[in-house]
């Protein structure tokens, strides 16, 4: 698999870079688009997105780097190689989510149209998650333990996916099929719950959480270059946390939560 796209001589532009990208402005076109839907800010979401992005990103690599510390001690100058992969989802969400309530707060939102534009980012973060998944595969990483053609063909992986697989002559699970159709399952579940009528604010935060923590969990146990926190793979241990978080908040906006009908009736008056 050749991991370059484009090659301008001193220049190469890779199809993770490109990836990324895509994930990027496809996510934040969907939540943009969210937040029209729903009459919120949307010149507030594109001030605030320029910085989550960034930090995002930082997150995303310092959570990684840190995992593989003595790697990058020894190897400083492929820190800043991110074009190599090594951009840790939990580490992004994390970075991301602190950005956005700091930001909010020093703008002094209400927590509730905090959670508000959490529910419409969600829509964008896992899209960006479903594209994103594939620079893992032009990058062949982020694959699960060896497998068999046959039982990839049995299962319809389609053939170029077949043959990015093989590494080595050994052919590998593509976990991030695995985990990009799953969450491509999870957005169309939250596009199906976000036009429930009694849907209620924090309820898309919440499955979101609870989705991806049962997701990632089960594709970690599958995977082979997990970050490991001593004997524990640590995306397992995030994974239990968010479905936690997740469940706890479900519960609270059920029980809770305002409507998203009421508030768009009033936002109408």
């Amino acid at each position: 698999m050749d991991r370059v796209a484009i090659d301008l001589g001193g220049i190469q532009i890779y199809w993770y870079s490109i990836t990324m990208l895509c994930g990027v402005i496809f996510g934040g076109l969907i939540t943009y688009l969210e937040l029209k839907r729903t009459k919120q800010d949307t010149k507030f979401f594109l001030d605030m997105i320029f910085y989550v992005i960034i930090f995002a990103f930082l997150g995303a690599r310092i959570y990684y780097v840190l995992f593989n510390l003595d790697y990058y001690l020894a190897n400083p100058s492929e820190i800043l190689a991110i074009w190599n992969g090594g951009l840790a989802i939990h580490g992004g969400i994390l970075a991301g989510l602190l950005t956005i309530f700091i930001y909010s707060k020093i703008h002094k939102k209400k927590l509730v149209e905090i959670i508000k534009y959490l529910d419409a980012i969600i829509l964008g973060l896992i899209l960006g998650q479903i594209i994103g998944r594939w620079g893992n595969f032009f990058n062949g990483e982020a694959h699960g333990g060896p497998t068999t053609r046959m039982f990839l063909e049995n299962i319809h992986i389609p053939k170029f996916i077949i043959k990015g697989m093989t590494i080595e002559g050994v052919v590998y699970h593509p976990t991030f099929l695995y985990e990009s159709l799953l969450n491509l399952l999870g957005l169309i579940i939250l596009l199906i719950v976000k036009r429930i009528k009694k849907v209620k604010v924090g309820m898309l935060v919440s499955i979101y959480l609870m989705w991806y923590a049962i997701v990632r969990f089960f594709i970690e146990s599958m995977r082979t270059d997990s970050l490991m926190l001593g004997s524990l793979k640590m995306a397992q241990v995030i994974s239990i946390v968010f479905l936690l978080v997740g469940l706890i908040c479900f519960i609270i906006s059920l029980r809770y939560g305002i409507n998203y009908n009421k508030e768009e009736k009033k936002n109408e008056k």
